[in-house]
């Protein structure tokens, strides 16, 4: 009877061994999704989704060393996601928005998403930030691809607590502008909290959220509803979130003024919306960087002649002189052409253009003749690049300013 016994404890031991096996495996995390390997787009979002999970469901030892619970439900909020270079939002980074959702809804029931609403914020516990970026490339003739930068923020201390980078390829992906970034005045909608944004999308886990970034997610919230009306065309609406916005200490920036310049103009309110400019021009010279929109027919140094993107050029030129002279800054005007004709031609050209808005602006504060000057780069810095001289190209005939030294 005892021998008896013992084998069939040894059994028993050995059954409730491999039960203990199985429901670890059970529990454990997946392992985290290689991310090193260039991806199609979608795959390349969905491994980053997946690998920014892994991280929340691995043994509690950082997130109990920043002071932050694992709970077994979580309510997630996502920040819409920008171009890292631009600070754009764009097709594309609305499509990397959607994927994640789907995946996160779809694969991981644990966490409940909620949109980026003010009312939102205290239910949450993270918020979930993302970039795509071009990956940089030796031989500036050589297409490469993205980066996709996810990022999961505990809303209560500021720390980030996964983050994940896959590679991309660019094959099919839309790098048109959503209707707010299309519309905008200026070539980019960047100041610090923006930066500051990027910058989170690439903290290390256990590291200190951008703090110019967390400190202003409120004002956030109004920021992107305030431009989701704009997009939809409800102008009236738009206007009214971002004064909204405005009215915060944390709403001043430059997302913000652009906006009431934006909603104002399609309004017919050409006086708020100069006022508005403005705001965004002194902005802009603050921060030491002003790229405007000032658009050229092929060619010329004739603005491109469609009054809606070329109406309320008069008006910008007078914001810019009067901005400048005011802040006793010096500053060079930098003339651009597409990618149409030789080298020399489209040197000539570039200073051309820079060199009419250096007089115009001259006409408007006669003590900027000697703050002021004109140089052209030709074709060499191409935002589109394609060489069609028609509306596609029509950013790489531009001007923009860069504040110098005097």
């Amino acid at each position: 009877m005892t021998h008896v016994w013992i084998v069939s404890g040894r059994r028993t031991l050995q059954w409730l061994a491999a039960l203990l096996v199985v429901a670890a495996c059970a529990s454990a995390p997946p392992p985290a999704p290689r991310l090193d390997a260039e991806r199609d787009f979608d795959s390349a979002v969905i491994a980053a989704t997946d690998a920014l999970v892994v991280q929340m469901q691995r043994p509690p030892g950082l997130l109990q060393q920043i002071g932050v619970k694992a709970a077994d439900h979580s309510i997630v909020v996502i920040d819409p996601m920008l171009e890292g270079a631009t600070g754009q939002q764009m097709a594309a980074t609305r499509r990397v928005e959607r994927d994640v959702a789907e995946r996160l809804r779809t694969t991981y029931p644990q966490l409940e998403l909620l949109p980026f609403q003010a009312v939102n914020l205290a239910r949450a516990q993270y918020v979930l930030t993302g970039t795509i970026t071009r990956a940089a490339a030796s031989d500036p003739n050589t297409r490469t691809g993205y980066k996709v930068n996810l990022a999961l923020t505990d809303l209560k201390k500021g720390v980030v607590v996964a983050q994940a980078t896959s590679r991309a390829r660019d094959e099919g992906v839309d790098t048109n502008p959503t209707p707010y970034y299309r519309d905008s005045p200026i070539l980019l909608v960047k100041d610090k909290v923006v930066e500051g944004y990027i910058r989170t999308c690439e903290t290390r886990p256990g590291e200190p959220a951008d703090p110019v970034y967390f400190q202003r997610i409120a004002a956030a919230t109004l920021v992107s509803e305030a431009t989701d009306a704009y997009d939809s065309e409800r102008y009236q609406e738009s206007l009214d979130m971002y004064r909204n916005a405005l009215a915060d200490p944390a709403g001043e920036q430059l997302r913000v003024f652009n906006g009431i310049y934006l909603a104002s103009w399609r309004l017919g309110r050409s006086d708020d919306a100069e006022h508005a400019f403005g705001q965004v021009v002194a902005l802009g010279l603050a921060n030491d960087r002003l790229g405007v929109k000032l658009l050229f027919r092929p060619g010329t140094t004739d603005f491109w002649p469609d009054p809606r993107i070329s109406g309320p050029y008069a008006f910008w030129l007078r914001q810019i002189a009067r901005q400048v002279a005011a802040s006793k800054v010096c500053m060079e005007i930098v003339g651009h052409t597409s990618h149409t004709g030789p080298e020399q031609y489209n040197d000539r050209l570039s200073q051309q253009r820079a060199t009419y808005i250096k007089q115009r602006l001259e006409s408007e504060a006669p003590e900027l003749r000697v703050r002021i000057r004109a140089t052209g780069m030709g074709f060499r810095e191409n935002i589109v690049g394609s060489g069609t001289d028609d509306g596609r190209d029509v950013l790489d005939r531009r001007v923009e300013f860069k504040v110098t030294a005097c």
